[in-house]
């Protein structure tokens, strides 16, 4: 079994290491912790706590993994953080623990991008292939979920959603769920049509791009009620695998809708 583990690195004997994985200068990790196979920390890096991170897995200097949620009512309950694979965490990234109010686990899926100082608090789910731009920041509870894309400096209300491939711009504050397919920006983020360019990027084809700019039309520029235009979606569009995400989104959501 092959690691390399620097010298300077404090490595807990009760954490479990898998095969080909490189623990740079000054990392701490601790006990509990589970690293799979060819994972690579740069240096500085701080794992605490009930932290599962996936094989394939970069994480770069100064970031801190599995630490207490910034929480008053945290007790000090048994919870954890569970990363997925081929994920990129760059420098300064918080990924907090969960708390026992949730379902106990903070998770990221796999192949995501986390860029500078982003921040992830306790309870939050992330999809895959997400890109978190430097300083994106998450509150408690928040579900981000396949391949959506966040611009820097954004800020997300606790128990917020943001929906598969959506697209939030720079310096974005979101206090309410943003649908999939979108595109939202601004200090109390509106949206700003769906996310065209984003869905033929991801091979989406016209024909369901189509679809759902019809169902957005109805959803967010008709004067109708979401409940309305919901029931207008299900009678008079087809029911593509897009159409049924989209309307169950909406249907589950909590704290509103951004329009």
């Amino acid at each position: 079994m092959s690691r390399e583990i620097h010298k300077t690195a404090l490595v807990s004997k009760k954490a479990e290491i898998g095969e080909n994985v490189s623990i740079g200068p000054y990392c701490i990790i601790g006990d509990g912790v589970i690293i799979r196979e060819d994972c690579r920390l740069i240096s500085n890096v701080i794992i605490e706590g009930q932290t599962e991170i996936g094989a394939e897995c970069t994480i770069y200097p100064f970031s801190s993994i599995g630490f207490p949620p910034q929480d008053l009512k945290y007790r000090g309950e048994k919870t954890g953080v569970r990363i997925g694979r081929r994920n990129i965490i760059r420098e300064y990234t918080t990924i907090h623990r969960a708390t026992s109010g949730g379902e106990g686990l903070t998770e990221v899926g796999d192949s995501n991008y986390l860029m500078a100082y982003v921040h992830i608090a306790h309870d939050c789910r992330i999809g895959n292939s997400v890109v978190m731009a430097n300083a994106a920041t998450l509150a408690g509870h928040v579900i981000i979920e396949d391949f959506v894309i966040m611009g820097g400096l954004i800020a997300v209300h606790q128990f917020t959603r943001i929906g598969a491939y959506a697209m939030v711009g720079g310096f974005s504050g979101v206090g309410q769920d943003i649908a999939p397919y979108t595109m939202a920006s601004g200090a109390r983020a509106k949206l700003y049509g769906l996310n065209v360019i984003g869905l033929k990027r991801h091979g989406f084809s016209d024909e369901t791009i189509n679809t759902l700019k019809k169902a957005y039309k109805m959803l967010f520029r008709e004067n109708r009620t979401l409940r309305e235009a919901l029931k207008l979606i299900k009678t008079e569009l087809p029911e593509t695998r897009e159409i049924k995400h989209l309307v169950h989104f909406i249907e589950e959501n909590k704290r509103g809708i951004c329009r």
